[in-house]
């Protein structure tokens, strides 16, 4: 792989991870669980379940890549399919954001959130196109 390819990959992969660590503590800064009906305990735990699950794809994935990009046993094949699934996740986050947007109280935070979607996912998919065309 070329340099700069794994740049991107390590820049995509730090967001990536972080998103997934700050995810964590989201329903706590923005108090979700007083939005549900404290008796719907199954919703409370199933919300919980899936922050949770997303958070730990994002860090997952992140890592998974950083080690891929800087690791001497990884292969092209490995690459790819790790990128792909990678930018299947985010496209699917792009698509989300302009569908059903969030951060709608303040436009800075809409568009802002929806450019550093696409500047994750770019940094993916440029480095995937890269590997497949070498």
């Amino acid at each position: 792989m070329g340099k700069l390819t794994n740049i991107l990959i390590m820049m995509g992969s730090i967001v990536s991870t972080g998103f997934g660590v700050w995810h964590l503590f989201v329903p706590g800064i923005w108090n979700w669980y007083s939005y549900i009906d404290s008796s719907a305990k199954e919703l409370i735990l199933a919300v919980r379940a899936l922050n949770v699950f997303f958070s730990l794809s994002l860090i997952l994935f992140g890592i998974a890549n950083m080690l891929l990009a800087y690791g001497s046993s990884s292969n092209r094949y490995s690459m790819m399919v790790v990128l792909s699934a990678t930018c299947a996740l985010w496209l699917t986050r792009i698509i989300f954001q302009i569908v059903y947007p969030q951060g709608t109280m303040n436009p800075f935070l809409q568009y802002g959130m929806l450019a550093i979607f696409i500047g994750v996912f770019l940094c993916y998919f440029i480095s995937l196109c890269r590997i497949i065309v070498k």
